[in-house]
């Protein structure tokens, strides 16, 4: 089901939705891809901050992290 909304767009908006056109798409098709990426992003950097969260809070991981970090150093101060 569709619905349609109304939105006020500022200089900024209508110059990035000028761009989105010039490429053939109608200006609705362009509105709903750009909402759906911008959702879809949005929703990759929340997993990747859980997962991150995750990474941080597991102190083997931690451990060997810093191991690995203290073998390049002193790998590199070989060198």
């Amino acid at each position: 089901m569709s619905q349609a909304v109304s939105v006020r767009l500022d200089d900024a908006a209508l110059r990035a939705l000028g761009r989105l056109e010039a490429t053939g798409v109608n200006r609705s098709e362009a509105i709903r891809a750009a909402l759906i990426q911008a959702a879809d992003r949005l929703q990759s950097w929340q997993v990747l901050a859980a997962e991150v969260a995750a990474l941080e809070a597991d102190e083997a991981d931690r451990a060997e992290m810093l191991a690995v970090a203290g073998l390049m150093e002193h790998l590199r101060a070989e060198g």
